[in-house]
């Protein structure tokens, strides 16, 4: 008698890979689009269009611009954190394994540099889903956190007990910053983002080295205490 569930299951496999690369192919369908065309002017017709699928195709595996934009920034916190790999591994300073792990973001993010300008026009709006900030980009977010957890852990500094929790976050949101500056920096190559790096994160490195100091706990607890408003 014929086992039915040895093709059954090869089928199932075969459908699975077909699914994943027409999801594969629009989304590096709308990424090409967006850095030719603009986030704005593109739409999903267009996408499904260019990608050769059906309109109803392409919503069903994405079901919106803005989710396009969610795999998007997982895929490039996914390349960060490649990028980064062989600082963290090499590097045992706070100072090193910071500029490293900034410098990759940078590294990674220049060619989607113009597409990044036009993408953050709508992020930028508070209740967008674009924003680094909302509940809809959680997962890179955290992800990118815990990237900058892993900086402080694998470094030889010594960090303030009350501060170490919550210094991982604070590092994402000095990261944001240096990310709108690197949207707005038209200098060739982003130079001036470079130059950012490296001139902040020396005076990083000696604030987080200070936080052990007695003299400066009242300010650490401020900061956390700050934190703690913030997420509330």
């Amino acid at each position: 008698m014929t086992d039915q569930s040895v093709p059954t299951t090869a089928a199932g496999e075969a459908t699975t890979a077909r699914g994943e690369q027409t999801r594969q192919l629009i989304l590096e369908t709308a990424m090409r689009l967006f850095r030719e065309r603009g986030y704005a002017r593109t739409t999903m017709r267009a996408i499904a269009q260019e990608a050769g699928v059906a309109v109803g195709n392409a919503y069903y595996y994405f079901d919106s611009k803005e989710r396009l934009i969610q795999e998007f920034y997982t895929r490039t916190e996914e390349e960060h954190r490649a990028a980064a790999r062989p600082v963290l591994e090499r590097e045992t300073t706070f100072a090193g394994r910071l500029a490293g792990v900034l410098h990759a973001a940078i590294d990674v993010s220049t060619p989607s540099h113009d597409f990044a300008a036009s993408v953050f026009k709508v992020a930028a709006e508070p209740t967008s889903p674009l924003s680094p900030f909302s509940p809809e980009s959680s997962g890179p977010r955290q992800a990118s956190i815990a990237l900058f957890d892993e900086v402080l852990s694998g470094s030889t500094t010594k960090v303030d007990p009350e501060l170490r929790p919550h210094l991982p976050e604070l590092l994402w949101l000095a990261y944001m910053g240096i990310v709108l500056y690197w949207v707005y920096d038209r200098s060739p190559g982003q130079a001036r983002t470079r130059a950012l790096i490296d001139g902040a994160v020396p005076l990083i490195d000696r604030l987080v080295s200070l936080s052990r100091l007695r003299v400066l706990r009242p300010v650490t607890r401020q900061i956390v205490e700050l934190l703690r408003t913030l997420r509330h």
